[in-house]
């Protein structure tokens, strides 16, 4: 899979950004000629979708990235949503080789394969939505340049910390995203510590200190703070009241998930949700 190299001392350059949302089962992307890079990243059913000569299946949770020039196409009927953005680099972007991609990035540079797996698609949708909420309210260039980079570096890193670990293949590590891959699919379950040392037969204590010591983090709290990140690209995405959002988490009282949330994010969930109101949502 090829990828594309990315000076970032200097900021990308936004077109345009949005999200698209099919007006039908029977929608198929439009055909064009892209004259600036574009990042879809896609947040329901997939995108059947082709750049030249190659067919893209884009599933939920994942992103495509395609370069100018590219003759962009629907080859497949969708009701699919996606968030996009469009931009300019002033430093040409240089095609590479994903099977020589280092874990580690050089000063100054991200490297992006053209298609890949978000580890955190909520974290990616809700920083572009506060993009878009910067564009309906200020407008402002420099700043809208900015956040379209820190969006691009944010997805660099993702994807290098998912190749990172792939160098690493101890026990305790394998353990680790086990747990965190145990915890992203029960969001909508009330996990606690107890129910994680019982599913992967160890000692509660042992396993909490053994994801403390990789991540940093106390694992009772990363799975509060992941419940929050769940949360938030709710609100922002979506217009489901505070009531059913506390459902949908797992919680069977709104009162504590509004005292959890406004703990983790320093804002009410209505604060939040009222900051990044201005979501721009296309359906052509």
């Amino acid at each position: 899979m090829i990828a594309y190299e990315l000076l970032v001392d200097t900021p990308l350059t936004l077109a345009l950004t949005g999200k698209f949302t099919a007006p039908s089962p029977e929608w198929t992307h439009l055909s064009r000629s892209l004259t600036d890079y574009e990042l879809i990243v896609v947040t329901e059913d997939t995108l059947y979708i082709a750049g030249d000569h190659n067919h893209f299946v884009v599933n939920k949770g994942e992103y495509l990235l395609l370069p100018p020039y590219t003759n962009q196409y629907g080859y497949k009927s969708s009701n699919c949503s996606f968030y996009w953005l469009h931009f300019f680099s002033k430093n040409e972007l240089k095609v590479t080789d994903t099977n020589n991609l280092s874990p580690e990035s050089e000063t100054g540079k991200i490297i992006i394969p053209q298609r890949g797996k978000l580890n955190n698609v909520e974290k990616i949708i809700v920083m572009m939505k506060q993009l878009q909420d910067s564009v309906r309210c200020y407008n402002e260039k420099t700043l809208n340049d900015y956040m379209s980079t820190v969006i691009l570096c944010e997805l660099h890193n993702q994807l290098s910390s998912s190749r990172l670990t792939s160098f690493k293949r101890s026990k305790q590590e394998q353990l680790y995203n086990d747990i965190v891959d145990y915890i992203k699919w029960n969001q909508q379950e009330q996990v606690k510590v107890s129910e994680l040392a019982d599913y992967f037969g160890y000692n509660e204590k042992y396993l909490s200190h053994l994801f403390t010591t990789i991540s940093g983090v106390p694992l009772k709290q990363y799975i509060l703070q992941q419940k929050m990140e769940m949360a938030k690209f709710i609100l922002t995405d979506t217009n489901q009241s505070i009531n059913e959002i506390a459902s949908h988490l797992g919680y069977k009282d709104c009162h504590n998930f509004m005292k959890s949330f406004k703990k983790i994010v320093g804002l009410t969930a209505t604060e939040f949700r009222n900051a990044y109101s201005k979501r721009l949502l296309y359906y052509k």
